[in-house]
């Protein structure tokens, strides 16, 4: 009986746990394929097993994840984002990890219209802001501009990074890690940029947390540690770039938001 029990409910309930211990493992928030992927990783799902076909062609395992994925989002664990990012929320930051009990007690309330759809609601996530900004900058206000930019001022560095590597994920860029703060000529992370299915670039990027301004010093500098590293290089900031940092040294300028691809 208790051994029925372990498995009752639908098999993608199984998949609740993996997924937040994924996304944790992630930095917080993945592009679907990589938090699949990272799933598949962490339960020793082989390729053949993934490869397995459901009734509509489609990964039997992959699609599973993404039914697990949709109902931990109906619940408040994942933040259903309009550009396809998985993202904890904090609901799903506090949440370690489910027992099996826990994952079905999820299903059913989801099922039974008990528990509150978080898409249906307005959302106080930075990365979600700043990013329909970028899309659409004439709906963002002089003031909302200053409260997410005193926001963003506050966090630690590594809090910068984060939001970072979420705002890249955001924007299409695959497989965006954070290096961490280990003096690596300025380089605080990489991912890449996939154009189309023939042409990618590898990219390293740098935040700076500034209340100033950008020069053309740290620029060249950024350009010197990718050298031979990336195809082209990205600095975010919550400051300003200088004239010569646009001019001067070859970087273009997001026209929306402070941020500036630099060549390679």
């Amino acid at each position: 009986m208790a051994n029925k029990s372990a498995h009752s409910g639908p098999q993608f309930v199984k998949y609740f746990d993996p997924i937040l211990l994924a996304l944790q493992q992630l930095g917080g928030s993945a592009r679907p394929t990589e938090a699949i992927d990272q799933v598949a990783r962490d339960l020793k799902v082989t390729d053949a097993e993934r490869a397995v076909p459901n009734q509509n062609g489609r990964s039997r395992f992959d699609n599973a994840v993404a039914w697990a994925r949709l109902y931990l989002a109906k619940a408040g664990y994942i933040d259903a984002s309009k550009r396809g990012v998985w993202r904890l929320t904090d609901k799903g930051r506090e949440q370690k990890t489910l027992s099996h009990t826990d994952a079905l007690a999820i299903f059913k309330g989801v099922q039974g219209g008990r528990t509150r759809n978080p898409a249906s609601e307005p959302q106080n996530n930075a990365a979600a802001i700043l990013a329909e900004e970028t899309a659409d900058s004439g709906a963002f206000t002089g003031t909302h501009r200053e409260e997410v930019l005193a926001i963003l001022q506050s966090l630690p560095p590594e809090g910068f990074e984060r939001f970072c590597q979420e705002l890249l994920r955001e924007s299409d860029f695959q497989e965006v890690t954070v290096t961490g703060r280990s003096g690596d000529g300025g380089i605080d992370g990489l991912g890449v940029l996939q154009v189309n299915r023939l042409v990618s670039h590898k990219v390293v990027f740098q935040c700076k947390r500034y209340k100033g301004t950008v020069g053309a010093p740290q620029v060249r500098d950024f350009r010197g540690a990718m050298t031979g590293r990336a195809d082209k290089g990205i600095i975010l900031t919550t400051g300003t770039f200088s004239s010569d940092a646009k001019k001067r040294l070859c970087v273009t300028a997001h026209p929306q938001s402070n941020w500036s691809m630099v060549k390679g």
